[in-house]
């Protein structure tokens, strides 16, 4: 008997059997916090970097990116799991499309604005303003769509930058991970049609301006997200796969970087975070919202890099993002301070004393959308990044009881500012 065992075991020693080789690598995903490291470095690099505490970087991946960061001389630590524990998502029961929790697919969030637009119609008014790329290549994808809230006289929500009433811009998910922010723009919407009439703030707001929202700038690339279900897959960027040799979720062009301003200084790696696409504007979804901030607000700064715009300008852009809870005004392409640099920080500030986040511009990033809104056309404009680096609240993924716990009630006050500022934000 001994000899037959021993003979088994050396058997299953030479065919390399499952059963008697190594475990498998963990994959599971995590944030590693890397101590003096530059962000530029670690991305040029192909690592997913973001924002770390205390002055350090976070990177995101499994065991095997932290063994990478070893091999290079640094010294990761496991700051924080990716994924949240995921209470039972009740949502379901109702017929709602969601994933994670109770984050709502696209689908849910096309069906919102519907029913939001047939319930109000006297307030809102729904645009189909582009394609996302698997569109554009008939390979399913959806519309972008935006809508107008306002106290509708005539002419108002018109696709022209020639507007009686001031116009407040919000839009969420263009970088599809970031869970969060989707849901932050609908509970936007929510609060403000069902606001008219009964909320004096709200009402007042309504009755003299104008707000536009995309909840979902990248809708593609959310669809590859909630695919994962209860553990979301960690695209970034949108759906474009030509020539890509990268898998999911590593393909696609960070929209975020392919805007037609100040283009050209990021990620140049197909497979990067970061990567900036084949040319300035080279994605639909690009496109498509360069072409709605167009028709929505005039050039009101001149064409130079130190002109300001000037205090008459009207109009506010906030672009929300996470995580870091910060406000961050342009610049993102230069670390010289934007000629409007006082204005933005004082209407930041006004905002933080909501939200609590802190106001600080970061010149590391180029092809940024508040860089071409406010470059470009002049308009105040932020990049908001929500929620912090760790706990249950934090990260890409936050467990979705945190939208309505914590993000909505620290932002709504900081989003009505940016509304109740678009008639003059650079006014003292």
């Amino acid at each position: 008997m001994k000899v037959r065992v021993a003979l088994v075991t050396a058997l299953l020693l030479l065919s390399g059997s499952s059963a008697l080789a190594a475990p498998p690598p963990d994959t599971t995903p995590y944030y590693w916090q890397v101590p003096g490291a530059g962000e530029r470095a670690l991305r040029a690099a192909g690592f997913d970097v973001e924002h770390g505490v205390d002055g350090s970087v976070q990177v995101v991946g499994d065991r095997r990116v932290a063994d990478r960061l070893t091999a290079l001389g640094y010294r990761p630590s496991r700051f924080d799991a990716v994924y949240k524990p995921v209470p039972a998502d009740r949502s379901a029961q109702i017929g709602v499309q969601t994933y994670y929790g109770g984050y709502r697919t696209v689908a849910e969030h096309e069906k919102h604005l519907t029913d939001v637009a047939a319930a109000y119609p006297a307030l809102t008014q729904v645009y189909d303003i582009g394609d996302s790329w698997r569109k554009t290549r008939g390979l399913g994808g959806h519309d972008i769509n935006a809508i107008c809230i306002t106290k509708k006289q005539a002419g108002d929500c018109a696709l022209s930058p020639n507007s009686a009433k001031p116009r407040f811009a919000l839009i969420a998910q263009i970088h599809a991970r970031e869970l969060a922010t989707g849901e932050l723009a609908w509970r936007w919407i929510d609060h403000v049609t069902k606001g008219y009439g009964t909320d004096a703030e709200v009402t007042s707001i309504l009755d003299t301006t104008e707000l536009w929202v995309v909840p979902i700038v990248n809708p593609d690339g959310v669809d590859i997200v909630a695919s994962g279900g209860n553990q979301p897959l960690m695209q970034r960027k949108n759906a474009n796969n030509t020539s890509a040799t990268c898998s999911t979720p590593n393909y696609g062009v960070d929209l975020n970087r392919n805007s037609t301003f100040k283009w050209g200084g990021a990620g140049t790696s197909r497979c990067g975070e970061t990567y900036q696409g084949t040319a300035a504007g080279s994605e639909p979804e690009t496109r498509a919202i360069e072409a709605w901030f167009r028709q929505l607000f005039p050039d009101q700064r001149g064409p130079g890099d130190t002109e300001p715009a000037p205090v008459t300008t009207r109009g506010v852009m906030i672009t929300v993002h996470s995580y870091g809870n910060l406000i961050m005004p342009p610049w993102g392409w230069t670390w010289n301070a934007n000629p409007n640099a006082a204005q933005l920080a004082a209407l930041g500030s006004k905002m933080a004393a909501f939200n609590g986040y802190t106001v600080r511009a970061e010149g590391d990033t180029t092809g940024t959308t508040d860089d071409f809104t406010y470059g470009t056309l002049g308009i105040a404009s932020y990049t908001f990044e929500v929620g912090a680096s760790s706990g249950s609240c934090g990260g890409f993924f936050p467990q979705y009881s945190c939208v309505d716990s914590l993000f909505w009630p620290k932002n709504k006050g900081a989003f009505l500012t940016a509304a109740k500022a678009a008639k003059a934000p650079y006014a003292s």
